[in-house]
């Protein structure tokens, strides 16, 4: 398995410097494009990586596989009255969509969706404090590492920025489909979106969605078979906003990517993937991360399909 990374990592160096990192988030702008990490973590517990794959960085929209995960075990199929489960075809900031769908988000990954998700969670523990604190103490059981934390300076920086997110809680307040405090809420969401990793901490905490709900090192089931099952056919079709096609087609895997430059990927049975590659496609998504995956899964014929 490493001489499949080492050949990937060979690979992609020629395309390090496409792309752009998140600008639109100042405290993300200054960030090395040129950095490239993977790391996989199999499901006996067995890692391999390679790059910058213990370099920490900003994980942002990937939180929301967490922060799901945890709604959907609190709500169930309660969750799906506030949340749908469609691939948006849009930015995954959009307003449009949600005006002219009654303040119901199409999916729980764009972020419209895992606001709303975030809403709940704050209703579910009481208080944006102990919702926070819930998803940070389940990515440290996730990852079996407790020195997982936030960066509080992105944290601000993107609180200080967010009048798009602002917006997007705001709409769904005057449709009915937002019970806390819009900014306390976004508290929370920009604080989660915050938590900073590696890729091989990545790796590891997403083995749980590659062993039907359980995590195979620990034997702890986080969730149900069928919720694992509905978790990654939405990575699937919508882990990768505007793109999720097109990362289908081209990687064929669950996968959930976040504009810090990460992305995480499922093997089903098997084991999980993350990369780390900073500079972003027009879409939002690592571009050399995105290459690798593709790599990875043509060399080594572990597609879903």
């Amino acid at each position: 398995m490493i001489d499949v990374l080492n050949e990937i990592h060979q690979e992609v160096s020629p395309l390090l410097g496409q792309g752009k990192v998140a600008e639109y988030i100042p405290a993300l702008a200054n960030v090395d494009p040129m950095q490239f990490g993977m790391a996989i973590t199999l499901n006996d517990g067995q890692y391999y990586g390679v790059g910058s794959y213990q370099t920490p960085f900003s994980i942002q929209s990937i939180s929301k596989v967490f922060s799901y995960t945890l709604a959907l075990r609190a709500y169930q199929n309660g969750l799906y009255k506030r949340v749908w489960r469609e691939p948006s075809g849009n930015p995954f900031n959009s307003l449009v969509q949600l005006e002219y769908e009654a303040g119901i988000p199409r999916n729980p990954f764009i972020n419209a969706g895992a606001i709303v998700v975030c809403d709940s969670l704050v209703s579910h523990f009481s208080t944006n404090e102990k919702a926070f604190n819930e998803i940070l103490a389940f990515i440290h059981q996730c990852s079996g590492d407790k020195s997982i934390a936030v960066d509080e300076v992105v944290s601000t920086s993107e609180m200080e920025h967010g009048y798009r997110n602002i917006a997007l809680a705001s709409l769904m307040k005057s449709f009915g489909n937002f019970d806390n405090d819009v900014i306390e809420v976004l508290q929370t969401y920009f604080k989660h979106c915050s938590i900073v990793m590696n890729a091989q901490q990545l790796s590891r905490s997403m083995l749980y969605l590659a062993n039907d709900g359980t995590d195979p090192i620990t034997k702890q089931q986080l969730i149900n078979s069928t919720q694992a099952k509905r978790i990654n056919s939405l990575m699937l079709t919508c882990g990768h906003y505007d793109a999720s096609g097109d990362f289908a087609f081209r990687v064929g895997l669950p996968g959930k990517s976040g504009v810090g430059g990460g992305i995480v990927a499922v093997v089903p049975g098997k084991m999980a993937i993350a990369v780390y590659s900073p500079a972003l496609n027009e879409s939002g998504n690592s571009l050399v991360g995105t290459k690798a995956l593709e790599l990875f899964t043509t060399k080594t014929g572990l597609s879903i399909f």
